[in-house]
């Protein structure tokens, strides 16, 4: 048998991984006939069958599940690879990929962004709007800001500070409802809920406020979809200070509510603090995410 390529190799393991061939090729980038030729390509060169159809799901063949730890090592090593290779270049030009929840994406990294083009402007940011904490160790990020403490150990953590939320409605609200302050007026007060499971009222119960699913008006589990359903009017809603302060129309309610704290966190991976670019990057976000205090 040939050496195998590395671009069929890549196109088994993520078939493998997501099941799904369309699955596959939105992940690498690729089409899916061309996935597909690249998963033919490689049954062809090994002899062997590695999926079989089920619906339109790609199942692996005893074979195929046999020779996918392999192919797991084989992609972890070029992952490895790629790490060390991107630590080690020094140039202050390329692109940087920052994940952050989607209101810090939306509200406070453009600001920064525009900053470091001006002083960087052979760098490229690409910012990734996502609540979920995205796999560093899987290059889905070089960098990313989170409100929780990573435990991996392969990844390093800057603590930014201290963050502030309190509660806040538009002027049109207030004017319709009048401008509560004390926690026991939000019984009687709509609200913009982020979720039907109960999470976020437990929340707000645990913060004080005589609530029940009887005061959500509407439902947003987005944060910045959140926001623009409190920017109409629709009720009542949390925002970080900073975002809320810059936003027109809002005013703050239920002032004598202790505010909501949170961490701000900037993470990247150990081997990407090597590489100039990245370190740039890291040091202008943590500059300007402390001065948002």
């Amino acid at each position: 048998m040939d050496k195998l390529d590395w671009n069929q190799l890549r196109a088994f393991l993520e078939t493998a991984e997501t099941g799904s061939l369309s699955a596959a090729a939105r992940k690498l980038g690729l089409t899916q006939p061309t996935l597909s030729r690249q998963v033919a390509a490689i049954e062809a060169r090994m002899g062997v069958t590695l999926f079989e159809r089920v619906g339109k799901a790609m199942a692996l063949t005893p074979t195929g599940l046999d020779l996918l730890g392999h192919a797991r090592a084989m992609g972890s090593a070029a992952e490895a690879l790629g790490l060390a290779a991107t630590g080690r270049a020094q140039a202050v030009a390329g692109v940087v990929v920052v994940s952050a929840s989607d209101a810090v994406a939306a509200y406070l990294l453009p600001p920064l962004v525009r900053q470091l083009r001006k002083q960087q402007p052979s760098i490229v940011i690409e910012v990734i709007s996502s609540n979920t904490l995205s796999d560093l160790l899987r290059r889905e990020a070089d960098i990313a800001v989170r409100h929780v403490k990573p435990e991996q150990p392969d990844l390093i953590a800057r603590f930014i500070r201290e963050a502030e939320a309190n509660f806040y409605a538009s002027e049109e609200w207030v004017g319709a409802h009048g401008h509560p302050r004390a926690a026991h007026e939000a019984a009687a007060l709509p609200f913009v809920g982020t979720d039907r499971a109960g999470q976020y009222l437990g929340y707000l119960q645990q913060h004080g406020l005589p609530v029940t699913e009887a005061n959500f008006s509407c439902y947003a589990d987005q944060s910045t979809a959140h926001w623009a359903l409190v920017r109409m009017g629709l009720g009542i809603g949390a925002m970080m200070n900073e975002i809320a302060e810059q936003t027109p129309g809002i005013v703050r309610v239920l002032g004598d509510v202790p505010p909501v704290l949170f961490p701000v966190w900037l993470v990247t991976h150990r081997e990407l603090r090597t590489s100039r670019r990245i370190q740039v990057v890291f040091e202008a976000l943590a500059k300007g995410l402390a001065a948002g205090s």
